[in-house]
């Protein structure tokens, strides 16, 4: 799943294996989040009352491919979409079908990768088809804005858990000014990513500040919170791979590809 080429440094860092990237090899990221970017804008575009996840899945391949990448999760310990799209009560790694057909007032999350020359780019969405609740809508703001907070403290010099930290602080402000008690998934989160999707260090969207590596110049990483309208707790289907809440409550999922740098955060994938 990667190309030649790639000659990032793998640095121990507190235990982990991390691999730093160079700046150029920053830009080649770039390069691949701005695929899953486009991907994802499109998908926005097309998600809609009567479209079902396989046609969904069927246009961020060929978006995908026609940018001359490669879809990550295709295959990917034989996941069999190019997308996760994930309806509802799902939360993460719902596989496309013809049998889910979207319907006005759904909550769709789509989860989207590419590989291009050897490097990865991850992120997330989550879409209003239709009209939904405004219990939906603030949900899915809710999951925003812990990313987008958890993404503002990725700085030189921090900790790995202060994304935690803060990422658990805002999903728990939005709960109180939304008068909902939001289920925070701890069972999965966010992760390095470079020349593979899924790299050291483990980022959970839960934690004490001040623990895990700190942030260095080069690390990039995918922040990824996912809450629920309910209870935390989630199961996974038979089909080994969607993932949906015990209680069957509405879930919204968003991601960032970021890399930290002497500027501050910068998203690849915007």
């Amino acid at each position: 799943m990667t190309g030649g080429g790639v000659r990032a440094v793998v640095r121990k860092l507190r235990g982990k294996n991390i691999e730093i990237k160079s700046n150029g090899e920053l830009d080649a990221m770039r390069a691949a989040g701005a695929v899953v970017a486009r991907t994802l804008t499109l998908l926005e575009r097309t998600a809609r009352p009567g479209v079902s996840t396989a046609e969904l899945n069927e246009v961020a391949e060929q978006s995908i491919r026609e940018a001359r990448a490669v879809p990550s999760f295709l295959g990917y310990h034989g996941f069999p979409g190019s997308i996760c799209a994930s309806v509802n009560h799902e939360v993460v790694h719902g596989i496309p079908s013809r049998e889910q057909v979207l319907a006005d007032g759904d909550l769709l999350s789509i989860d989207c990768g590419a590989i291009l020359d050897g490097w990865h780019g991850d992120a997330a969405v989550t879409i209003e088809v239709g009209a939904v609740g405004a219990s939906d809508r603030k949900l899915s703001a809710a999951c925003r804005s812990a990313l987008l907070s958890g993404i503002e403290v990725a700085r030189l010099g921090a900790r790995l858990t202060d994304i935690s930290h803060t990422v658990e602080n805002a999903i728990m402000e939005a709960g109180r000014a939304d008068g909902v008690e939001y289920g925070i998934v701890a069972d999965y989160g966010g992760h390095g990513i470079g020349t593979s999707m899924h790299m050291d260090p483990y980022l959970p969207n839960v934690g004490r500040p001040g623990r895990g590596p700190k942030l260095v110049a080069g690390m990039a990483l995918a922040i990824e919170p996912m809450l629920t309208a309910g209870s935390h707790l989630t199961e996974e289907l038979d089909d080994g791979w969607t993932v949906v809440t015990l209680d069957r409550s509405r879930a919204a999922h968003w991601e960032h590809t970021i890399a930290v740098t002497p500027d501050g955060p910068v998203v690849l994938t915007a």
